[in-house]
């Protein structure tokens, strides 16, 4: 008699990266939104106060778990370095050649996809820079008014995590041969720091102030591939043997 087949693990829950935030209330409301609907895994890029914030709490409204767990990070890049599926949150595209979801197709995709994920939230009054938005493999963005863009943190958070919630009965799909580990942001940045290194070096970035244009555009053919961690591996091998060739046997 066979036996039947393990049911697929649940897709880890996202993390939700908070990027400047600036006041502590906001941060708590932001917590007690997740923890609404489940979610845990709170970080911090630069809290404007620092952190801990002793306004977070009352704000939080008993979300506690969500506070005492949550982690502060110097970059947004440091924050999803061990997520393989990244979401920016912005209204704006700019200028960047990003695919866009709404929150509904973003929150299936993170529970379909067995890897860990982040969706990243901006500071209350300048969201996202582009540099940041450009880590992301794509962006979130809400059909809003738009004559009226004005969504607070809390509220940007819950509607993620609500949208995550509400398809809680997916599961991963069924792969008839082990599907390879993808590589998380981590390896990624790896990757765009020894390409851009070696760009500078033969002195591919010109005009000067189209440099930041540039490596935006580097990060995104990068971050948007899908790649593998032997995919990544093997370009950075390929990259250290055009820098350094060896010398050819005779």
């Amino acid at each position: 008699m066979t036996s039947p087949a393990p049911s697929p693990a649940p897709a880890p829950s996202p993390a939700i990266v908070l990027v400047r935030p600036q006041l502590g209330e906001n941060i708590g409301k932001a917590a007690r939104a997740m923890l609404n609907f489940g979610l845990t895994d709170l970080r911090l890029v630069s809290p404007r106060d620092g952190w801990p914030n002793p306004a977070a709490g009352p704000a939080a409204s008993g979300a506690d778990i969500v506070l005492e767990k949550a982690r502060v990070y110097g970059t947004v890049a440091e924050a999803v370095g061990d997520c393989v599926h990244v979401y920016a949150t912005t209204v704006r595209k700019r200028g960047l050649v990003v695919p866009v979801a709404t929150p509904e197709e973003a929150a299936r995709e993170i529970r379909m996809q067995p890897e860990p994920s982040a969706i990243l939230f901006g500071a209350e009054r300048s969201g996202l820079e582009t540099d940041e938005v450009a880590i992301a493999a794509k962006i979130v963005t809400v059909p809003i008014n738009p004559e009226f863009r004005s969504l607070n943190l809390a509220q940007a958070v819950i509607l993620l995590a609500y949208e995550w919630s509400k398809h809680g009965d997916l599961l991963m799909p069924t792969i008839g041969e082990e599907r390879e580990p993808q590589a998380n942001q981590g390896q990624l940045e790896g990757l765009i720091g020894q390409l851009e290194e070696s760009l500078e070096a033969a002195g591919y970035f010109h005009p000067p102030d189209r440099t930041p244009a540039t490596k935006n555009t580097i990060r995104t053919l990068i971050t948007k591939a899908g790649w593998s961690n032997r995919e990544v591996q093997a370009m950075r091998g390929m990259v250290r043997a055009l820098v350094n060739p060896r010398p050819r046997q005779e």
